[in-house]
């Protein structure tokens, strides 16, 4: 069953890498109708600050080493990823500079 577009997207933000949540106050600013939400740790630790895209039916992204230099990408994202019918792109390069702070693509 395809998930229709459109449907509420949210970047999960891990507070624990950013506990002063300064990050979080400027994603939310910066990311529109994104829903941003600071969760618990990620586990990915060793790519502070990890922030992640979910909507429902499609497929989750999880990205490393972000810092807000990486908002307006992050932004131009989430517009491709809410258009997209599963998450899915068939050509990576609407990832931009996230391509290299991509660490996992998780199955919806």
């Amino acid at each position: 069953m395809n998930t229709p577009v459109n449907t509420p997207v949210t970047m999960l933000v891990c507070a624990t890498c950013t506990p002063d949540s300064v990050f979080i106050d400027v994603a939310r600013d910066g990311m529109g109708e994104v829903n941003v939400m600071p969760v618990d740790c990620m586990s990915g630790c060793i790519h502070a600050q990890t922030v992640a895209f979910r909507s429902p039916g499609k497929v989750a992204y999880l990205f490393g080493n972000i810092t807000a230099a990486d908002l307006p990408m992050l932004f131009i994202f989430a517009r491709h990823y809410n258009a997209s019918d599963d998450g899915t792109f068939a050509d990576a390069r609407v990832l931009g500079d996230l391509r290299t702070k991509a660490i996992a693509r998780i199955p919806g």
